[in-house]
């Protein structure tokens, strides 16, 4: 038998999807660990961009990281462990809204949109140095990106920020969301046009640090999800 600390010498970062997996399919906490930390800024921002609320959004993905590690033995590997957490945080944040009973009306959406049509916020043409007014300035303006994001109807909410925020692929983006791919083709476009008061070339830099879920945000929500996981009985592969 392996010496008890021998797990604690695995160095978790250097392993991919299928061995980390392995591991928490045989009770390994650190693996699991290890997943929450790659992928709690995106589920974070899913989650957000469905239920539009920082507190509600950790909820659900703490939410959602219990119930994934109930059933890592369903894990095939079909898709990746990202792609997989990111529908079980998309269906429990939809749950939430049904649970509120709230509606998104498409026209309204587009009636929403073209209202936005000649709405043009000027921005300074460039950052320039970092010095504190301009990072103040940076901060002011990724507060306004994020904000405007906040006000986009749902549909087009989500599939913008996992395209434009998140860096996701068309075809992630429309097998995370259950779409066809000229769906999120067209409801980025709609989202862009919304946005286009706020979105513009010199502010694109700041919108990869939009909605941030890293540091202490990030290992306070992972030890928390660890704490409730001691309770779930271990499932066999």
């Amino acid at each position: 038998m392996a010496p008890t600390d021998a797990r604690h010498a695995i160095d978790y970062a250097a392993l991919d999807d299928a061995a980390l997996i392995a591991l928490v399919q045989h009770g390994d906490r650190d693996a699991f660990r290890q997943i929450m930390r790659h992928c709690n800024q995106r589920l974070f921002r899913a989650a957000r961009g469905v239920v539009n609320d920082n507190a509600e959004a950790e909820d659900v993905v703490q939410e959602a990281y219990v119930h994934a590690f109930e059933k890592i033995g369903t894990f095939r590997g079909e898709s990746s462990v990202l792609t997989w957490l990111t529908r079980i945080v998309l269906n429990g944040a939809h749950s939430r809204l049904r649970q509120r009973r709230e509606t998104v009306d498409i026209e309204e959406a587009d009636r929403y949109a073209a209202s936005y049509g000649d709405r043009i916020v000027p921005f300074p043409s460039k950052f320039g140095s970092e010095d504190p007014a301009a990072a103040a300035a940076r901060s002011q303006i990724r507060t306004l990106v994020e904000n405007a994001i906040d006000e986009l109807p749902e549909p087009f909410r989500i599939v913008f920020v996992l395209r434009e925020i998140e860096g996701c692929s068309v075809e992630e983006t429309a097998s995370s969301l259950e779409l066809r791919t000229e769906t999120v083709k067209t409801r980025l476009h709609r989202a862009r046009r919304m946005l286009r008061a706020a979105l513009t070339d010199t502010v694109s830099a700041s919108l990869t640090d939009a909605f941030p879920f890293l540091g202490s945000r990030c290992e306070r929500m992972t030890e928390a999800v660890l704490e409730k996981i001691d309770t779930v009985p271990k499932t066999t592969p």
